[in-house]
C-alpha cells in the first residue's frame, strides 16, 4: 500500500513535465499501465534528460528547475555520473533517513551517550557548475551544505573544512580540529574513515582510538562492505563499539540496519522511491521479468530498479540484493549487475567470491 502510493503520488507531481507528457504519466491508472508505458532505463539512456535539467531547463523529468547534482564516480564504467537531486529528495528521504537513523539507534540502546559528545563525519567535496548554475559534488558534500544549524552544532569537522577539496590539506585539517573534540559517534565509508583514523593516532602518538575518544560508542557506514574492514577497525579502536550500516547512493537512500549486530537492512518504504526488481536469472535475457516487492521471494539475487522523488524513472542503479525476511522487508547487498557471471547458471555474485576470498585469507 505504501508503496503503492509512493508511485501514484509521483506520477501525479510529474505529469505535466517533458518525461510525463512523453510517457503519458496523466493515462497511467495502475502498475501495469505503469509497466508497459514507462521504459526500464539505465544512466546512458536517461542522461539526455539529466543534461537539461543541468543547463538549467524546468519540468524535464521533475517539476521545476533541478538546483543540484550528485556527481558518483560511475563504478560500472569510467565515465562520471550526474544524479539530480531535488528537494524533496533532499528532504524527504536523505534527510528523512538520517533522523530514522539516529531514532532507530536510540530506540535499540536507550542508554546512549549519542547527543552529549560529536559525531565525527567524512564528506566529499562540492564545485559549482559554472556554465548553468548548478551544482554538483559528492553526495556527501550536497547534504553537508544543506544541513540545518542544529546538526552542524553537533558535528565535526566544520562546514568548512568538510568542503574541502584537496585530499590531503582536508585530512591535515580535519585532524587538527578533531583530535581534541569529545566525539561519540563516526559516520562514512569505512575505507575513508579508515585513512583518517591512522592519521589521527599517528598525529597524536596514542595506541588506539579510544584513547582518543573514550566516549566512542558507534560508527555509521555504508557505501562499500564492511565485511573486510571489522577486524582492522576492531584493532584500530581498542574496544567494542557499535556499528550500523545504511545503504545510500546518489539516487537515494534505501535502507538502515534496524536490529543492533545484525548484517540486514531494513528497506525503507516511505522515503519516495518507488521499488522494482528484475530476477538475476532472467537478467538481460529476451525473459528479463520485473517484479514489485509484493512479489518478491527470500535468498534470491535481484536487480533494483527505482522511481524517485528526483525525477529518475524506473532507473536501474546497477545494484544486486537479496531479501532475508519479507515481514518486515529486510535486504543484503550482494553485488552490482556488473560482476555477476551466469555462464552455466552458476549465478555467480561478488558477495560470492568477497567471502570466499576472506575465508582463505583467515
Amino acid at each position: 500500500e505504501i508503496q503503492n502510493g509512493v508511485l501514484f503520488s509521483q506520477l501525479f507531481h510529474a505529469e505535466k513535465t517533458e518525461y510525463g507528457k512523453k510517457f503519458g504519466f496523466k493515462d497511467i491508472s495502475s502498475y501495469r499501465d505503469f509497466q508497459q508505458q514507462v521504459p526500464i532505463v539505465n544512466y546512458e539512456e536517461f542522461e539526455p534528460y539529466i543534461e537539461k535539467a543541468r543547463q538549467g531547463q524546468k519540468d524535464i523529468s521533475w517539476p521545476g528547475v533541478i538546483r543540484q547534482f550528485a556527481k558518483s564516480s560511475g563504478t560500472t564504467n569510467a565515465k562520471s555520473k550526474f544524479i539530480p537531486i531535488s528537494d524533496e529528495s533532499l528532504e524527504d528521504c536523505h534527510y528523512k533517513a538520517g533522523k530514522d537513523l539516529i531514532s532507530i539507534y536510540a530506540n535499540n540502546h536507550p542508554d546512549n551517550q549519542l547527543f552529549l559528545n560529536k559525531n565525527l563525519r567524512l564528506g566529499g567535496s562540492a564545485e559549482l557548475y559554472e556554465s548553468f548554475n548548478t551544482k554538483f559534488g559528492d553526495l556527501s558534500a550536497i547534504l553537508i551544505e544543506n544541513l540545518p544549524f542544529w546538526v552542524e552544532i553537533t558535528t565535526v569537522p566544520s562546514k568548512k573544512t568538510s568542503l574541502m577539496s584537496e585530499w590531503e590539506t582536508k585530512l591535515k585539517a580535519i585532524v587538527s580540529e578533531v583530535k581534541n573534540q569529545d566525539v561519540g559517534s563516526l559516520t562514512g565509508v569505512p575505507s575513508w574513515m579508515m585513512v583518517l583514523l591512522q592519521r589521527i593516532l599517528t598525529e597524536t602518538g596514542k595506541g588506539n582510538i579510544s584513547e582518543i575518544f573514550p566516549n566512542l560508542e558507534v560508527f555509521f557506514h555504508g557505501g562499500i562492505s564492511f565485511k573486510p574492514y571489522r577486524e582492522q577497525y576492531k584493532k584500530i579502536i581498542g574496544k567494542d563499539i557499535n556499528y550500523y550500516e545504511i545503504y545510500n547512493a546518489s539516487e537515494g537512500f534505501f535502507g538502515i540496519q534496524d536490529r543492533s549486530g545484525s548484517d540486514e537492512m531494513l528497506l525503507m518504504l516511505d522515503y519516495g522511491i518507488f521499488y522494482e526488481f528484475i530476477p538475476m536469472d532472467t537478467f538481460g535475457t529476451p525473459n528479463q521479468k520485473i517484479v514489485r516487492l509484493a512479489d518478491v521471494e527470500l535468498f534470491k539475487n535481484y536487480a533494483v530498479v527505482i522511481t524517485t522523488n528526483a525525477g529518475l524513472w524506473r532507473y536501474m542503479i546497477g545494484d544486486t540484493v537479496r531479501f532475508t525476511s519479507l515481514n518486515p522487508y529486510r535486504i543484503r547487498v550482494s553485488g552490482r549487475t556488473k560482476h555477476h557471471i551466469n555462464v552455466f547458471g552458476e549465478e555467480l555474485m561478488v558477495e560470492n567470491t568477497d567471502s570466499t576470498i576472506a575465508k582463505t585469507c583467515s
